[in-house]
């Protein structure tokens, strides 16, 4: 199709017009693709963070004394960021035991902290950070009737 401008008497043609619209698309839709899978892996750390410190709790508040319950915590947060392979680049596990009750019957609660680092700099998008930490922090109550210590 050519057609002539009114007034210089030039001919314009739409040769070009579609490498340069596919040049704009790309310029935007790679940088947008880019963060849209940044906030998809931000989503899946953020719930390996809070399904990993869901188990930790549930794991130390089934436990006989504050050191067991650190203990157990730590491995099953492990074990439930193992499971999720390589979402978490780095992973921090924190075990809060002070409000662990002394006898059977009294009662208390356990809180782990998780922190899972996600690398962002494998996407190569200009303005990401070169990874993220994501947090997540789960109490849990302590079972009343687990048998504390050694013995009655």
């Amino acid at each position: 199709m050519r057609r002539r401008a009114a007034c210089s008497g030039r001919e314009f043609t739409d040769q070009g017009s579609y490498t340069l619209e596919a040049l704009l698309c790309l310029v935007v839709l790679v940088p947008f693709l880019g963060i849209l899978a940044a906030y998809g892996l931000a989503g899946l750390g953020d719930s390996t963070a809070a399904n990993a410190a869901t188990a930790a709790a549930r794991a130390a508040s089934e436990s006989a004394d504050p050191d067991t319950a650190a203990s157990r915590a730590r491995q099953a947060a492990l074990a439930s960021l193992w499971q999720a392979q390589r979402t978490c680049h780095s992973a921090d596990i924190q075990v809060d035991t002070s409000r662990f009750p002394r006898a059977p019957g009294q009662g208390g609660s356990v809180s782990v902290r998780v922190d899972c680092t996600i690398p962002l700099a494998q996407l190569a998008v200009p303005g990401l950070p070169g990874s993220k930490t994501l947090s997540a922090t789960r109490h849990s109550p302590v079972d009343r009737y687990v048998e504390k210590g050694g013995g009655r």
